[in-house]
């Protein structure tokens, strides 16, 4: 089987070498949902620093909440249209039979790879250096994909559907990111000495893949030993892959250790279609003390929009958006209270916004 070009991935490596402004690039739309709670306020403050910078974008904002049955095809046919989106977050209800609109979104439109960049910020104080993590999460199937019913009252029958060609693309995908962006090791997350069948099927394409890519290290993890080594030993893991629930509990895990949900970005993505939004869950995001302050931290939305702007090919305006931020982190003058401050949305945006000159 040769090597499976992904031409996304191009796109996402973290530095640029060209660093010219050009005002002649024409504008691309984006499509906006600005979500739930204080997904409105962090969506605000990425409108306003690009139009600070003159990014060459523009955004088509549609007003979705998280109890809605189902996404609006109005909605759907945007993000089809203009193959990018941003997102704020959305409230999922607990229980009582709504399913997640983020879950339906990333099946309608096969976002079959979630991307969750988690690393340490000069300034920002954490429990380890030197932590960079890239958590990539099988997206469209698993435990995490809601399959489930009740079998008769009080009997819950829920389905973790694990198969060769998700497993296969999203080992693919993990490694090609790893060769693009210049990493050297995967590792492959699962449950196998358990769930036999469905986490060896995804380990056995895990290797079948990896041995496609011998510059590349590859080794396995037991999903609970992973856990442990996460919050003790960071430092040790580069790119991880995973099956989607494990994805899920990993990337908040080690966007914990290398400083706090508000400031790690992500992107959910697919061979079209590209979602960009808070890296991991938005925990504040129904939070209304800090919605009624307008305390929320707007840098995880903000970088994860540097990831859109790269992705966009404009390299050199997300330089100077993440050159900015990092700025404004280091020198510690004005943060959010999650991260130790005690500013709010508009004071950290209007410093990043002084910070791009």
């Amino acid at each position: 089987m040769a090597r499976k070009s992904f031409p996304i991935l191009k796109q996402l490596i973290q530095q640029s070498t060209n660093r010219c402004f050009t005002s002649t690039v024409s504008p691309r739309a984006v499509t906006l949902i600005p979500g739930d709670g204080v997904g409105p306020l962090v969506t605000d403050s990425v409108e306003q620093v690009m139009k600070a910078m003159k990014a060459p974008v523009y955004f088509e904002r549609y007003e979705v909440r998280g109890d809605m049955k189902c996404m609006p095809e109005e909605v759907i046919d945007s993000i089809k249209k203009n193959k990018v989106c941003l997102k704020g977050g959305l409230r999922t209800p607990v229980g009582g039979g709504v399913s997640s609109l983020n879950v339906q979104m990333r099946k309608e439109l096969d976002l079959y790879a979630s991307i969750v960049h988690c690393f340490t910020l000069p300034g920002l104080p954490t429990r380890h250096e030197d932590v960079d993590i890239v958590v990539i999460r099988e997206n469209t199937e698993g435990e995490y994909a809601g399959l489930e019913h009740e079998v008769v009252p009080g009997v819950v029958e829920s389905l973790k559907v694990i198969t060769k060609y998700c497993s296969e693309r999203i080992a693919k995908f993990a490694f090609e990111y790893a060769h693009v962006n210049k990493r050297k090791k995967v590792t492959a997350v699962h449950k196998a000495n358990i769930m036999k069948l469905a986490d060896g099927l995804f380990l056995e394409s895990c290797r079948e893949v990896a041995a496609k890519y011998p510059e590349i290290q590859y080794e396995e993890i037991i999903v609970d030993n992973c856990c442990m080594q996460l919050v003790s030993r960071p430092e040790q893991f580069d790119v991880m892959v995973t099956p989607n629930l494990y994805g899920n509990l990993i990337a908040n895990t080690a966007a914990g250790i290398a400083g706090g949900t508000g400031v790690m970005p992500g992107g959910n993505v697919g061979a079209d279609q590209a979602v960009f939004e808070q890296g991991a869950s938005a925990g504040n995001v129904g939070n209304e003390k800090i919605l009624k302050l307008k305390r929320a931290n707007p840098v995880a939305l903000l970088l994860s929009s540097a990831m859109m702007l790269r992705h966009l090919e404009f390299p050199s305006y997300a330089d100077r958006l993440e050159t900015a931020v990092r700025h404004v982190i280091e020198e510690g003058k004005f943060r959010t209270k999650d991260v130790g401050g005690d500013s709010s949305t508009q004071e950290v945006v209007d410093a990043i916004i002084a910070a791009l000159d």
